[in-house]
């Protein structure tokens, strides 16, 4: 486990609300050097702790609006590394999730309308051994920003 203290965690939570923020800016608000901001922001991703960047995109603008996660039983005997490939050949997953118990997995998709999601229920039920789904269609979400 890498130790990190304060100051790791303040460039870490910058990061995360502007992965495009500058070594100079950030700087600036912990007190330090560039060159010691730049060190330390390396050191994170030598460790894995930063993992990389990413853009957030806002989907409904792309005309992708509706999100749904669909629960998904399978016979006994499927093996996890199959529920994984079943949902990965749809491209309107956005993450398989395996779980203990019932249901097998959560898949969370997201799709252009309630048309285009049935669609992908019916895709996901005729994929491999699939006993049963369960739908639930997100109406808001939150995330936790660190």
């Amino acid at each position: 486990m890498t130790e990190i203290d304060d100051v790791d965690r303040q460039l870490l939570r910058m990061l995360h609300e502007d992965g495009r923020r500058t070594f100079s800016d950030m700087a600036i608000d912990v007190g330090l050097s560039v060159a010691a901001v730049k060190r330390r922001v390396d050191r994170l991703r030598e460790s894995g702790v930063i993992t990389g960047f990413t853009v957030q995109v806002d989907h409904t603008k792309l005309g992708w609006g509706i999100e749904a996660f669909v629960e998904l039983s399978y016979t006994g005997t499927t093996p996890v590394g199959e529920i994984v490939r079943t949902a990965y050949k749809v491209p309107e997953v956005q993450a398989v999730f395996t779980i203990a118990g019932d249901p097998d997995a959560l898949v969370h998709v997201r799709v252009r309308d309630i048309e285009h999601l049935q669609q992908v229920i019916d895709s996901l039920r005729r994929a491999g051994q699939v006993t049963g789904t369960k739908t639930l269609m997100v109406l808001g979400s939150w995330t936790r920003s660190t």
